[in-house]
């Protein structure tokens, strides 16, 4: 069940990232934070959000903000995804769908007329304080990044 309001404290949580390691939402205190869901690695609209994430990472970095992807994939999936488009940025795996659970993002989605489970792509902006700035539920693709990139520089 979702917890999340914007003005209030962004869930914390711990994820596992395309190296093992453990990551904190709250390791990163102190800076702006970009948590994107989207529902898989390698897929077409997928592949686009993290590819136009990629490209503007430098102009994301000048604003002090991190980016977070997070999807079911496991661990080696992410890695895998990492590596064949050169993503400088953390990958989470959320198998059980807990953080999407918390955030409101794992939901009934329409596909092909038949309703199925899913995660909605969704992005969270976090203030340097750790509190939800920003949401945006049922994301498109095309202008997206560009949409953050003001966000963060206002």
């Amino acid at each position: 069940m979702a917890t999340v309001r914007l003005g209030n404290k962004a869930p914390d949580f711990t994820l596992m990232d395309a190296d093992n390691n453990k990551v904190r939402l709250s390791d990163f205190s102190g800076k702006k934070v970009i948590l994107y869901f989207y529902p898989k690695d390698n897929t077409p609209g997928c592949t686009q959000e993290a590819c136009d994430f990629r490209d503007a990472k430098k102009k994301f970095d000048r604003k002090d903000t991190v980016i977070l992807g997070v999807s079911p994939d496991t661990e080696k999936s992410h890695q895998n995804f990492r590596t064949k488009y050169d993503l400088p940025f953390i990958l989470l795996s959320d198998p059980a769908k807990e953080v999407a659970d918390k955030y409101g993002v794992f939901k009934e989605k329409k596909m092909y007329g038949k309703t199925v489970m899913g995660i909605e792509r969704s992005t969270f902006l976090i203030d340097e304080q750790g509190k939800l700035a920003k949401e945006i539920r049922g994301v498109k693709v095309k202008g997206h990044v560009d949409e953050l990139l003001d966000l963060v520089s206002q």
